[in-house]
């Protein structure tokens, strides 16, 4: 009894100190856990600063290397303002020959396809049938004759005769009328002869123009019916036509050119637009507007003395309107679109420490054609003007540069003195050299093509790129 009385004092003192210390020992727990947290914050925070400011060190750094670029100097030169529009060859004449009269096709002369002179025999018809006839219509006429002659001297007799008193006027006018029978038959078997000798002649089927012949449509020996059967046809080929349309927002423009200067200059090109084929001269335009499609059709002539232009041809007709001796030109590959759809190039200009940076130049892009670009304003003559590496520059980029002449020259037809440009009322030739097609006007309409809007497909994106270069390079990195 003493020993458990002795113990259970020690018990309840034990139990009644043990709640007083575990409360300082969770609250001491918690501190270090909540300490080693913060720690760990701060360096993952310290260490994101750090990360960062390297990265957007080494994105100053790219951003401020050199970007190799090609340019070419913006030049001042003669160049052609024109309309363009899709056209189609045509024959200048073309004649479908036929046979005039009936009968069996003689073996014909000619070659399929060669030059043929108006008048020039090319094929005949048995004409013995009509040798025949126009033998018997002679013979009548002779036969004829010989009664008027005898006539003629029934009414000589009489008329003596009644001077004598002999006969009655009654007789000698009888044979006055029976002479004038005679006469009119006479008449009627001359007419008879010369129908005779023409359906003779037409045995004999002549070239009605100068021009190439085509393919035969009759075999020699068939038997062929009077202005039924389609035998040839002949094509005037020099000179030729080539028929287009233009807007009829258009047209005054040209009638008033028209009036003032009957020749205006036409070029025709090829189907994509870059070859120039052959020149030729504006004849007139229609007397009325096409109320279904707003446009006026158009007549141009070509010599064509070499036959690069073929009937029924399709070419791209460059109507020039006049020349600009003074034009500000650059390349359409140099024309970049802004996120606002303004316009500008990219120049390169000194730094003042030796170096060369890139600025953008906002232009007033007047005609846009292809390799060539004319410029209402812009850049001074022979200003340095990026062509390739435009993609990957900022404002005030440093640039090295090296020349895109030779790149340039290479490429089809280029800027081409007056007369002999090509585009949709610009300069050069075609839109993208390889373009337009054909009927193609967009934008700028009033002058028969997309002004300013040279390669706007493959730049659209440009100038929104170059503005967040940091962006890029951190998801690189």
């Amino acid at each position: 009894m003493p020993i458990q009385n002795a113990t259970e004092p020690d018990i309840s003192k034990t139990g009644e100190s043990q709640p007083h210390k575990s409360p300082w020992v969770r609250l001491f727990v918690y501190f270090i856990l909540i300490a080693a947290g913060a720690f760990i914050g701060w360096r993952v925070y310290q260490n994101k600063q750090k990360s960062e400011a390297n990265t957007a060190h080494q994105s100053a750094a790219l951003m401020n290397r050199p970007v190799p670029v090609q340019v070419v100097p913006a030049e001042q030169k003669a160049m052609p303002i024109y309309l363009t529009g899709l056209g189609t060859v045509t024959p200048n004449f073309s004649v479908t020959v036929k046979a005039r009269v009936s009968g069996e096709l003689l073996p014909v002369r000619f070659t399929e396809g060669q030059e043929v002179k108006e008048g020039e025999t090319i094929m005949e018809i048995d004409p013995r049938p009509y040798q025949a006839a126009l033998d018997q219509a002679k013979g009548t006429l002779a036969h004829d004759q010989a009664l008027l002659k005898n006539a003629q001297a029934e009414v000589n007799r009489y008329k003596a005769l009644f001077a004598a008193g002999v006969v009655s006027r009654e007789s000698m006018e009888a044979n006055e009328a029976q002479l004038g029978q005679y006469q009119g038959a006479i008449a009627s078997d001359n007419a008879a002869v010369e129908n005779a000798q023409l359906q003779l002649s037409w045995c004999h089927i002549k070239a009605p123009i100068s021009g190439k012949i085509g393919l035969r449509l009759v075999d020699p020996g068939n038997v062929i019916s009077a202005n039924s059967t389609n035998l040839v046809v002949i094509n005037q080929l020099k000179p030729i036509a080539v028929y287009f349309t233009l807007p009829e927002t258009q047209l005054p423009q040209v009638l008033k050119r028209l009036a003032a200067d009957k020749r205006m200059p036409v070029d025709a090109y090829d189907r994509s637009n870059t070859q120039l084929l052959t020149k030729g001269n504006l004849l007139t335009a229609d007397n009325q507007i096409d109320p279904t499609t707003g446009t006026a059709k158009m007549k141009a002539v070509f010599t064509n003395a070499d036959s690069v232009l073929f009937p029924n041809q399709f070419v791209n007709i460059h109507l020039v309107l006049e020349n600009r001796p003074n034009a500000l030109v650059v390349p359409s590959s140099a024309i970049q679109t802004g996120l606002n759809g303004s316009l500008f190039v990219w120049t390169v200009n000194s730094d003042g420490k030796g170096g060369q940076v890139a600025h953008m130049q906002p232009v007033n892009v007047a005609l846009a054609e292809g390799q060539s670009t004319i410029l209402d304003s812009g850049p001074a003559p022979g200003a340095q003007i990026v062509v390739d590496g435009a993609e990957r520059l900022r404002p005030d980029q440093p640039v090295t540069t090296s020349s895109a002449h030779q790149r340039q020259a290479g490429g089809p037809q280029g800027a081409q003195p007056a007369g002999a440009g090509t585009g949709e009322q610009g300069a050069g030739p075609t839109p993208g050299a390889g373009q337009p097609s054909p009927g193609q006007p967009a934008a700028g309409d009033q002058h028969g093509g997309s002004l300013g809007q040279p390669n706007a497909n493959r730049r659209s994106g440009q100038y929104r790129s170059s503005q967040s270069p940091t962006s890029n390079q951190r998801q690189h990195q």
